[in-house]
């Protein structure tokens, strides 16, 4: 049956052998059928004909963009955490401000502008303490009511004076606190106080203002001054009308964060120019977390205290500060003993989300509880200012949906975009005060922020806290979820961890913080809801139930925008490496006992990049400027060099003298000699 073809070149034709296949015993196939057989057999398809008939059929089938978004992320561990029973404390009790030996006018005050009728447990304890005369140490959970613990006694004892107080006698009570935000809210709660008594003026010191102004309220006269430490020191050093000959009163209200924001210098600064001109003064201590640097500056401040500690398995009532200096013999070991308390209204939640998935889940988040639940006031905490500035911009222009947003079927987030707000400490001050006010009063809105919101704060239903940096110290922890749940208010928290930090859990238990876990596939789920980010394929049904590919789908298109806005521009991709960049200095601040925890070599860097929307690991991050970065200073010259240059000088000396030398000058030479 076989027969020779004859080959062009007139060559007999090479033999070979083939397998047998179904197709050389198909019934009526031709000869011209087997010779195309034979000749495609012989000559390999070449590559890129290849690739161009994957091309063709790629283009006939619908386009679906993908991406590694849901690849190569580590797995996500099962949260080894004991149930652990928090620490409770009573916030309110059925004592009224009537039974206290208090001014009518007063009274009246607190039920009618205060609309407050009952004490809580720390101003039940503080008030009979400090209307006593004696110092206190005061400790209670966060949202208490501790700024009115001292400040209706304060008010008290200034309005029974025997001599009516002067304006011009300047400053009766000096209110120290960490932060411009806090000093506005207490300034705000003092004044409402104040106002049967209006012979008594409050006033504010703090950064950022004019200091022309303020020496000129200086000058008029301020009775009860409330001010951040390092502008008080300024207008000690330069200001020569201040004066605390009259000062009776003492208040260092969230003293573990004065200290903490580097203030211990300051505050001894304003102790020795208050002991210079008064020594015997009322001294109060506030804070929500006792650590070794509270004790120590209640040591130098405090006079034989009261320690007021409201939590019931910490410490009972009333015990010398001196004794629980004594037991926090060093920081590690004071953290070790201390268990926090937290509001029993409050629910806390934590979220494994790998390192490439953080953008889309926080970008979920919002939509779930901002578009599609609603009524929602939420905080989001970031570890720099970089970051808070780098996320506003990003989640403004892609969660708003822009032009899209117009389509119909297209629903946008415009009511949302409009109520993104920021706050960090690189702002103006006039503009943070403005932010600071917005949020205070909208009933709605996201504030993304830094830790300079994290401290003493009374923000108004605020539901939601998200922690989506991992606080420094569960002492952090607890005062950034304490913008919640306040004053018997109901409100949740969102701590989002990567993988590898997943121990930070079992950390917070150790402090009696019990967290629940909060899946992260759930939150991405929410995306169905919204049809913007639906993968539009031709002839296709509609999406019935949470099927999890079309999620993954969803929050591929979602990232997709985000990537889309940080690379259209130059400008973008540079703001994003920034933040990145700031991210990571960030990140290697953690204390030695976390560093287990939070290990710079444990992250991905370029699963990190992908939650600043780049597509890729930036390279030349260093060269990038950030706001922690120091200026490069010259190498020191040798020793070597630097006496060549001085011998170089000595010898041009001695030329020029002998130079312009005459003979005149030879007595003036024995004298140089001798």
């Amino acid at each position: 049956l076989k027969r020779k073809l004859p080959s062009p070149h007139g060559n007999p034709p090479v033999k070979r052998k083939r397998k047998l296949s179904t197709n050389t015993f198909r019934k009526g196939t031709t000869e011209a059928d087997r010779r195309e057989e034979g000749r495609s057999a012989q000559k390999p398809v070449p590559k890129k004909q290849l690739t161009n008939n994957q091309n063709e059929r790629q283009k006939n089938k619908p386009f679906i963009k993908t991406s590694s978004l849901f690849k190569n992320n580590p797995d996500i561990p099962e949260i080894q955490r004991k149930e652990v029973q928090q620490v409770q404390e009573n916030v309110f009790t059925t004592d009224s401000f009537s039974q206290l030996d208090l001014h009518p006018h007063l009274i009246s005050t607190i039920n009618t502008v205060l609309n407050i009728c009952s004490m809580t447990s720390v101003q039940k304890q503080t008030i009979p303490v400090l209307l006593q005369g004696r110092d206190a140490l005061v400790r209670s959970q966060t949202g208490s009511g501790k700024t009115l613990a001292y400040g209706i006694p304060l008010v008290q004892s200034l309005q029974g004076m025997e001599s009516k107080i002067q304006r011009s006698d300047g400053p009766y009570a000096l209110v120290l606190v960490p932060t411009r935000e806090l000093a506005l809210q207490s300034f705000d709660t003092i004044q409402k106080l104040l106002k049967p008594f209006t012979w008594i003026v409050p006033g504010v010191l703090m950064g950022g203002e004019k200091r022309k102004s303020e020496k000129a309220r200086l000058r008029k006269g301020i009775n009860i001054l409330i001010s951040t430490p390092g502008r008080l020191v300024d207008h000690i050093k330069s200001t020569e009308c201040i004066h605390f000959r009259h000062t009776q009163w003492l208040i260092i209200d969230e003293a573990d964060r004065i200290l903490d924001l580097g203030f211990e210098k300051d505050v001894a600064v304003i102790l020795n120019a208050l002991n210079a001109e008064r020594e015997t003064r009322q001294n109060v201590l506030l804070s929500a977390t006792l650590t070794e640097g509270v004790t120590r500056l209640a040591d130098i401040s405090l006079n034989d205290p009261v320690s007021i500690s409201i939590a019931d398995e910490i410490q009972k009532v009333s015990e010398p500060a001196s004794q629980t200096d004594k037991e926090a013999s060093s920081s590690s070991n004071c953290m070790e003993q201390e268990n926090f308390a937290v509001p029993d209204t409050l629910q806390q939640y934590v979220m494994m989300v790998p390192s490439k998935l953080r953008l889309v889940t926080l970008a979920a988040f919002i939509l779930q509880k901002c578009k599609f639940e609603k009524r929602h006031k939420m905080i989001i905490f970031f570890s720099s200012c970089e970051q808070v500035e780098f996320y506003h911009e990003l989640l403004v222009k892609v969660l708003s949906g822009g032009s899209e947003s117009e389509q119909p079927g297209r629903s946008s987030l415009s009511s949302v975009s409009s109520q993104f707000l920021r706050l960090h400490g690189d702002m103006e001050q006039e503009e943070r005060t403005e932010v600071f006010q917005e949020f205070l009063k909208s009933k709605t809105g996201i504030l993304l922020c830094t830790d300079v919101a994290a401290r003493g704060l009374d923000l108004p239903q605020v539901t939601w806290i998200v922690q989506y940096n991992a606080p420094a110290s569960p002492a952090e922890y607890i005062h950034r979820i304490g913008r919640t749940a306040r004053i018997g208010c109901r409100g949740s928290s969102l701590l989002v961890l990567a993988p590898s930090e997943a121990e930070y859990v079992s950390l917070l238990a150790s402090h009696k913080i019990n967290v629940s876990e909060l899946k992260m596939e759930k939150v991405l789920a929410c995306l169905m809801k919204d049809d913007r980010f639906k993968v539009h394929r031709p002839g296709s049904k509609k999406s019935c139930g949470k099927n999890p590919q079309e999620v993954r789908e969803r929050a591929t298109v979602l990232q997709t925008k985000f990537e889309n806005h940080v690379h259209s521009s130059e400008e973008t991709v540079r703001w994003a490496k920034k933040a990145l960049q700031s991210f990571l200095c960030a990140y290697t601040t953690y204390p030695r006992d976390l560093k287990h925890i939070f290990h710079i070599k444990s992250l991905h860097l370029g699963h990190v990049a992908k939650s600043f929307g780049l597509r890729d690991a930036p390279q030349n991050l260093t060269a990038l400027p950030t706001a922690g970065s120091k200026k490069k200073t010259k190498p020191r010259p040798k020793r070597s060099e630097l006496l060549q240059k001085t011998h170089g000088k000595r010898r041009l000396a001695e030329i020029l003298r002998s130079e312009y030398s005459s003979g005149m000058d030879t007595a003036g030479a024995k004298v140089k000699k001798k």
